[in-house]
């Protein structure tokens, strides 16, 4: 029970979120009158929130290293622009239009992380100055008209579903069989890593305790799973947001960078002294931001089925929302990706529900911001605790 006790608080933060997710969930469910999870409402949420999830996986990186990126949203919405001209206006390609947008992206970061990293110019004025920047720039670009509609090609790559190829009628098999996959591969994984670390001599959860988190991420994949395959099944921007999150994970957990990038937000002093190149992993983590930032742009853009001049509008304060809530530490070197997939999930529910209720955009606001302090507050109680 000691054991549990000290995992239990190291790790307070992400379980009290996904204790308060499950909460959320069950409260709208019931105010909705079984509503907010229909297989249909299940994949509108998905939909609605997709690009603030990688928006938010992006942003993660910068918050562990102490700092945030304001220009997210406006970055989002050049890209588009550039994306819905080159392939409305120019007749480009989907998908050589597709790469241009991810290369803009990634210099667009590399331009900021410059700047940030080997000048020092605080993060948050260099992003500042970026938010406004590329805001103009989009307007400059679509003359504030929208170019519409996206070629077929693109919207099938952002906005459809993976074909049932096993022929389900009423009932996706191709979604059911493919998850199901996953979780198999999951439980493999994590058992070996439960292995690993008692072969090197690392505290690990009981047997009992482990497999009932195994079995209790099952239920809840392939209810979920279940759900969407009622519908139509996986929608592509599922897919790639699933992508994005076993990448990630796989790089903050597992590689040497993501070691630096926690170094760094934890002391930066002491990890340049440690021999981390600090001003790389600086310039890289907002070359990050950039990509995911196109990436998040292009999938809007897909979305809406348009390129728009107010697009990515407040996209930064719901990716830095999302984290927050999702256990990153404001003063950086804590947090991971799941808890800002957490905290993501969090925000779209409580919007969705709010909505399907009838709660005002204003109420909403409010909610969504007290939300976001308790959180916080909740992290500084907890820290305070421990350090006691």
């Amino acid at each position: 029970m000691r054991k549990l006790k000290e995992m239990f608080m190291m790790n307070i933060r992400q379980y009290a979120m996904m204790v308060a997710l499950l909460f959320i969930v069950l409260l709208f469910q019931y105010l909705t009158d079984g509503v907010l999870l229909r297989p249909l409402n299940l994949t509108n949420i998905i939909q609605q929130n997709g690009y603030i999830l990688i928006l938010a996986i992006g942003m993660l990186l910068c918050i562990l290293t102490g700092n945030i990126d304001l220009s997210v949203g406006s970055v989002a919405a050049f890209v588009g622009a550039v994306g819905g001209t080159l392939m409305t206006v120019w007749k480009w390609p989907v998908i050589p239009s597709i790469l241009v947008c991810l290369a803009l992206g990634v210099l667009i970061g590399c331009w900021q992380g410059f700047w940030i990293a080997y000048f020092r110019i605080p993060a948050f004025i260099v992003t500042l100055a970026g938010m406004l920047c590329f805001r103009g720039l989009t307007l400059v670009m679509l003359k504030g008209q929208t170019l519409a509609p996206m070629p077929d090609l693109f919207r099938t790559l952002f906005t459809t579903f993976i074909p049932d190829v096993l022929g389900g009628e009423g009932l996706n098999h191709t979604a059911l069989a493919i998850v199901g996959a996953l979780l198999l591969a999951f439980a493999f994984f994590e058992l070996r890593d439960r292995r690993n670390k008692q072969a090197y001599g690392f505290e690990v959860a009981p047997l009992p305790f482990w497999m009932l988190k195994i079995l209790l991420i099952a239920s809840v994949v392939t209810a979920f799973t279940y759900q969407l395959a009622r519908h139509r099944g996986i929608p592509m921007v599922l897919v790639l947001l699933g992508a994005l999150v076993l990448i990630y994970s796989f790089i903050t957990r597992k590689t040497v960078f993501g070691r630096h990038v926690y170094a760094f937000g934890g002391n930066e002093k002491a990890a340049k002294l440690s021999g981390i190149d600090t001003n790389k992993v600086f310039f890289l983590v907002y070359a990050n931001m950039g990509l995911m930032a196109a990436v998040a742009g292009l999938a809007f853009m897909g979305r809406l089925n348009a390129a728009s001049p107010v697009a990515g509008v407040n996209f930064e304060l719901d990716a830095i929302g999302a984290c927050f809530i999702g256990g990153a530490s404001a003063s950086g070197g804590i947090g991971t990706v799941t808890g800002a997939i957490i905290g993501g999930l969090i925000m779209g529910v409580l919007n969705n529900g709010m909505s399907i209720v009838g709660v005002s955009i204003d109420w909403q606001q409010v909610v969504k911001g007290l939300v976001l302090l308790a959180a916080v507050a909740f992290d500084v109680y907890t820290k305070k605790k421990t350090a006691k």
